[in-house]
Formats: C-alpha cells, sequence, structure tokens
C-alpha cells in the first residue's frame, strides 16, 4: 500500500564527529561526566564503543578487554588474510574436515540459518564470487569488472550454505567451491558477543557503533540512545530515532561506501549471490532486532531484494523494524519502523508496506 503518511522531521541534532552509515548523536547539552568512549579500529573501521554509569578504572579496564576481543575476532574471521577461517576455507576445499572456535561454529550456524530465510540472497559461501569482485582486499578495486563469461563459471560452482555441514565444532563440505566469507554479519555478532560479556560483567548501558551498524543496551543518563541513520545521498543523516533501553541491534547496508568504479560506472560492493551482479534500485535498507547479526543480514538481504520483494524478505526473516531508500528517493517502510523514525526531510515519496 501506498502512502504519504504525515511523519515527523527531526529538530536540530548534534552530530558527533564520526562519518559512517550509523551515527551516535548527543542532545543539545554537553556530554555527561559520566560518559566513556573509546575509538578501536578492527573490521576494517573504527568502532566507536561508549558506557554510561560506569566509574572512570573500571571503564578503562573494560575497554582494554573489549579492544582485545574485537580484534581477536577480526583475525580469527578474516576471509583472505591467514585467519582460522582462510584455514577452514583452504581445508574445505580439499575435501578435508577442520574444527573451527565456538564463535566460528556460531557464524555459521547462524549463516545457514539467515541463508535460507532469505531465499539465498544473503550467501556467506560465496566467497569466490566476492573475490572475483575485487571486494576482498584492502583497497578498492580497480579495472574494469568481472565479464559475464567469469561470472558465469563462478556460478556454476553452485557453492551454497547448505553445502556447508557443521557437526558439533568440526565442519566439512560436499562442495569444494565454498569460501566462506562472513564480512556481511560479522559485525552483527561480534556487537551481541561483546555486549552480552558486558552484562555478564554488570554493564548496564553500553554500545558498540561499527559504522554500519550498532549493538545498543540500557540507557545513556535519563534518556535512550539517540541513532541517526545516515543520508545515502549527499551528506547530513536520513533521520534519527532511539534504541533501548531493552538490547537492540541496528545495521545500515548501502552502496556508498564500498564500490568500484570504471568508465564513468559505479559497481556496488553488496553483490547478488544468485546473479552474480550487484544489488540494483536499493543504496540504503536499515534494520532494527535485538539479535545483531540477523539485522546485518537482514540489511544486505533487503537491499538485494530490491522495491518489490524487500516486504516479502523482511517476513521470512523475522524483521518487523526496515527502513529502505531507493535511487528515486523513494522510502519504503514498514510501520513499525515508522512509528521509530523521526525523518530530517520529507522523501520524494514514502510507501508502508503492512502486513
Amino acid at each position: 500500500m501506498t502512502m504519504r503518511p504525515h511523519i515527523p522531521l527531526s529538530p536540530r541534532l548534534t552530530l558527533l564527529p564520526l562519518l559512517a552509515a550509523v551515527l551516535l548523536l548527543t542532545g543539545c547539552s554537553p556530554a555527561l561526566p559520566a560518559d566513556y568512549q573509546r575509538t578501536i579500529y578492527a573490521f576494517g573501521t573504527l568502532i566507536q564503543f561508549s558506557l554510561y554509569g560506569v566509574d572512570a578504572p573500571r571503564a578503562l579496564q573494560l575497554g582494554d578487554q573489549v579492544e582485545a576481543e574485537l580484534h581477536g575476532m577480526h583475525e580469527r574471521w578474516h576471509a583472505w588474510k591467514s585467519s582460522e577461517v582462510t584455514r577452514l576455507n583452504a581445508a574445505l576445499a580439499r575435501g578435508e574436515s577442520f574444527q573451527v572456535s565456538p564463535d566460528v561454529a556460531d557464524l555459521i550456524r547462524l549463516s545457514k540459518e539467515t541463508y535460507r530465510s532469505s531465499g539465498g540472497r544473503f550467501n556467506a559461501a560465496a566467497g569466490h564470487l566476492f573475490a572475483l569482485w575485487g571486494f576482498q582486499s584492502d583497497i578498492p578495486p580497480e579495472g574494469p569488472p568481472p565479464t559475464p563469461e567469469q561470472i558465469a563459471a563462478v556460478l556454476a560452482e553452485h557453492a551454497s550454505m547448505d553445502d556447508v555441514e557443521l557437526d558439533g565444532d568440526w565442519v566439512r563440505s560436499r562442495n569444494p567451491h565454498v569460501a566462506l566469507d562472513f564480512g556481511g554479519i560479522a559485525k552483527g555478532y561480534a556487537g551481541q558477543v561483546i555486549l552480552k560479556e558486558l552484562r555478564a560483567q554488570g554493564v548496564k548501558n553500553a554500545i558498540l557503533n561499527a559504522g554500519g551498524g550498532l549493538q545498543a543496551m540500557g540507557r545513556h543518563g535519563g534518556r535512550r540512545w539517540r541513532i541517526g541513520i545516515r543520508a545515502p545521498k549527499g551528506s547530513g543523516i536520513l533521520g534519527a530515532l532511539e534504541v533501548g533501553p531493552s538490547e537492540e541491534g541496528l545495521h545500515t547496508s548501502g552502496n556508498y561506501e564500498r564500490y568500484r568504479e570504471y568508465a564513468g560506472k559505479r559497481y556496488q560492493h553488496i553483490i547478488d549471490p544468485r546473479s552474480g551482479l550487484p544489488a540494483q534500485h536499493i543504496i540504503s535498507a536499515t534494520v532494527i532486532h535485538p539479535n545483531g547479526a540477523l539485522a546485518d543480514a537482514a540489511a544486505t538481504a533487503l537491499v538485494i531484494a530490491g522495491p518489490e520483494r524487500w516486504d516479502e524478505v523482511a517476513r521470512a526473516m523475522g524483521i518487523k523494524l526496515a527502513l529502505l531508500v531507493d535511487d528515486q528517493d523513494t522510502l519504503y517502510m514498514t510501520p513499525a519502523m515508522q512509528g521509530r523514525v523521526v525523518l530530517e526531510r520529507p522523501p520524494t515519496k514514502v510507501v508502508i508496506r503492512e502486513w
């Protein structure tokens, strides 16, 4: 159903100096003295870790712990530098079983679930396809994109998460072409793990903002955490909302930060594993869900699903809070998201999909 509802616009907000798809917002008052903030580089991005209501010595200790844990995750899960995942992929290519750590087993289990619920739009087994497009690299890819023949050859490998067998902590695959790449789910899962560990140590108010997504719990002083969603075109924010006090993950996938460019044409980094081609039409998708890993994977799947199928995929994945922007400046939202977000400016058109 297409509607032009009244959607409130946001008041003036002060942004922290963090250029990312998801922004932590402050109010008009100065930062509260009980705040602790730390910037950590991991997963190829700057991660902002924030605590509220923790004394300074304890906060510093927790910051050290979180930084060490994030670096460890990054090293274990890396898809193209030497890591547990690259050793696993090499073993699968040889037809061998491989024993993995508990967190890699969790990532495999979650990736299998989201592969099925997304209708194959999220496929962490398609590492060869992502590498073909040049997105398994620390530097932007250059030169012409893959040829149709090259894409067809990789698609003929039929690598999928259904090919991956998990028995306890042992992994095997019936398909030697499987190459696992958890880039579309890793940050969401990492946020869940970090906040779970913090809760176990008595922390009540925390947020881990990894640029394109965050995991938050509790409050920021007397209010909930205020989040801005970056506008996919131009500067500024698309809208703002609050998360918490119960734990929530918020993740945005878009085509405006990672891409390859050749002969005046831009190819976004979100690749449809079914066609082997970059996703089209949707330039940004934001998803909120208590399960950060699911929110992370779903944001990618909804970009691939496009304007016609996103609501179907959201329902199948159990997503009730979603906001998408297409290349014509049309916003697509679920009714639940319409009740949460405060837009910075009126969009060209709003489509609310109800179910």
